[in-house]
């Protein structure tokens, strides 16, 4: 992102030294408060003055974790609720709304957009990235529509890995256990005088899940993945190209009908400091998916996305952003006899321009204006505003609110589907479904009271209204339609204490209230399709630098239930301990979900159960 060309902060109360990557590992509690974040703003300025309900994973946090993929990773996120339905399937969302195909949360890896417009949503199975080579992964909770436009109706999660040029070596790691294979490797290399590449393989095998009664789901899931990374330039004009290639399917000996699915992507970005006239950015990508389920339907999709941003920080007390964007989709279906996605052949486009104001009512006191109109294939266009405000009393203290409004754009299921219980059609998707809106009004206070405290506080209350509903028509059929309606309240919360130089503890969680019902001349009684989420979770974590150059850490999570199809609520606890066996090579032993017998967490039939592993990380 923009950190690739340097780091431009606001003046007076809201500026601040950025820390260096590379030193995330030893970074006090100061410091992190201090790590740029781009996603709030589309800027970088410091994570203590960014005025949303946002938590940062650093590339540390994820080490210590244990953690072997992207959405496992996402677990440290407090405000995400993050739930495995089976071996390769995952429900991840924010605020509510949860479930296999979550379709209010945008996800983004180093700024490529990697959400399907099949559903609206990401399929959790194909996203993945070294995770020795994510800087942080920025996770927003709350609408970023003005930015980040359609889709970001309940939270943003923004992957970013680091640069080639902070890469300082080769590695090559390898882990085994009971439920999990994975080998990786990675080598880096010289781009002219001042630049750098990397190239990385990885694949995992992960075995079946199991039944409620013992027995094996026949789901077990294996993908490779190989890509690189190029950064080159200087601070004035800066470079980077990158892309990742896929496959993955089911492992012999599981379902009959089991999918496959590969891919390929490319990113090119270009910065440019154009001294008193700002920064420009400059960025095209292309993504191709493949996705094939034996005797259900196949789908090919290519993606096609530019995207212009300009940056003004010094015009006064008004700091401007702007921009706009175009993407191209073609997507093809292969229809069955049971579903089918009519037409099969689809050319989708979307567009969009915004422009956000960040303006210094005082050295302390800031107001952040914020708009954007984007055009989908569908519905037309859509207007996302937003009104921020941020006041820091103290150096160390930032109370902040905003008033937002968001759209889900209409996917093809809403429009295009078709679902045959042969010579019966049961299900279409709506002819004039319309996008889905939320009005969200958020309240935050973040705090450092002390060097070895500090602490983040935000509540919310969302307005949601024309959600998607399943209503009755002529023929015994049913019709996608927008009667739903309601409104969500919450409180979400984390904070570090730093208990001594070497014993650091994190907490965090949410509370969640969801009330949503039917408009009057809807003909809908589900509620539950539009989610399936816990009214509360809190997670506990230790992380404690022990002799002989090793480390222990813990992490205790504890979900509240899940109301339908009712899963129970567990507590369950990681455990994750390192050590050096000496300066290159690093041994871990790991183990999953302690305390609890096995147990589901989402709807279904797959429960989890106690899992563990012996990693090696070799990086001369």
């Amino acid at each position: 992102m923009i950190l690739a060309v340097g780091v431009l902060l606001a003046s007076g109360a809201f500026a601040a030294d950025a820390p260096r990557a590379s030193d995330l590992a030893d970074l006090s509690l100061e410091e992190l408060a201090n790590i740029p974040v781009t996603s709030v703003s589309k800027h970088p300025e410091p994570l203590a003055n960014a005025a949303a309900s946002i938590f940062v994973i650093t590339g540390e946090d994820i080490r210590r974790s244990g953690a072997t993929r992207l959405p496992e990773a996402l677990r440290l996120a407090p405000n995400l609720q993050v739930a495995l339905a089976n071996a390769s399937t995952y429900a991840i969302s924010a605020r509510g709304f949860n479930g296999t195909t979550a379709n209010k949360l945008l996800v983004l890896i180093d700024g490529r957009i990697v959400y399907t417009p099949l559903f609206s949503g990401v399929f959790w199975d194909v996203q993945d990235v070294l995770l020795d080579d994510v800087e942080r992964i920025e996770v927003i909770s709350g609408p970023a529509g003005t930015l980040w436009g359609a889709n970001a109706v309940n939270g943003v999660i923004n992957v970013i890995t680091r640069s080639a040029r902070d890469n300082r070596g080769p590695l090559y790691s390898v882990s085994s256990g009971n439920r999990e294979t994975d080998v990786a490797m990675r080598v880096v290399g010289p781009v002219g005088e001042e630049g750098a590449a990397r190239f990385y393989v990885k694949g995992f095998n992960r075995s079946s899940t199991e039944l409620s009664n013992g027995a094996s789901a026949n789901d077990a899931w294996g993908r490779q993945q190989a890509g690189f990374r190029a950064d080159w330039g200087s601070a004035e004009s800066a470079f980077t190209f990158q892309g990742d290639t896929y496959s993955g399917s089911n492992l012999p000996g599981t379902a009959q009908f089991a999918p496959t699915v590969s891919g390929d992507n490319l990113l090119g970005r270009w910065n440019r400091d154009l001294a008193q006239w700002g920064q420009l950015q400059v960025q095209g990508s292309f993504d191709r998916t493949e996705r094939d389920i034996p005797g259900t339907f196949a789908e090919s999709l290519d993606l096609y996305d530019i995207e212009v941003q300009h940056s003004l920080r010094a015009l006064g007390a008004h700091s401007i952003t702007w921009g706009g964007g175009y993407r191209y989709g073609t997507d093809h279906v292969t229809n069955s006899a049971v579903l089918a996605f009519l037409p099969a052949d689809r050319n989708l486009r979307w567009s969009n321009v915004f422009v956000q104001d960040e303006i210094a009512l005082k050295d302390n006191l800031r107001l952040t204006l914020g708009a954007k109109f984007e055009n989908n294939y569908y519905t037309g266009t859509d207007f996302m505003p937003s009104v921020r405000l941020a006041w820091k009393p103290e150096p160390q203290h930032l109370l902040w609110g905003a008033v937002s409004r968001a759209v889900r754009a209409p996917s093809r299921i809403d429009r295009d589907f078709f679902v045959n219980a042969p010579p019966v059609l049961t299900l279409q998707g709506g002819p004039g479904f319309m996008s889905e809106i939320v009005d969200a009004f958020e309240v935050g206070y973040r705090a450092q009271p002390s060097p070895q405290v500090s602490y983040s506080l935000s509540a919310f209350h969302n307005i949601y209204d024309k959600l998607r509903s399943l209503e009755p028509a002529p023929g015994g059929a049913s019709v996608l339609d927008n009667k739903m309606q309601g409104t969500t309240d919450g409180l979400e919360a984390w904070g570090t204490y730093q208990a001594a130089k070497n014993w650091r503890l994190s907490a965090g969680g949410f509370l969640l209230k969801e009330r949503l019902n039917f408009k009057p001349d809807s003909g809908d009684t589900n509620i539950a399709a539009a989610g399936n989420d816990p009214a509360h979770q809190l997670m506990l974590r230790s992380s404690h630098e022990l002799p002989d150059r090793s480390q222990l850490d813990v992490i205790v999570r504890h979900v509240g239930a899940l109301p339908n199809p009712s899963v129970p609520s567990y507590t369950v606890m990681d455990v994750r301990y390192g050590m050096r066996l000496r300066r290159d090579l690093e041994l871990t032993l790991a183990a999953q979900n302690l305390l609890d017998a096995p147990h589901a967490e989402f709807g279904g039939t797959s429960v989890v159960s106690k899992s563990g592993y012996v990693g090696l990380k070799w990086t001369p």
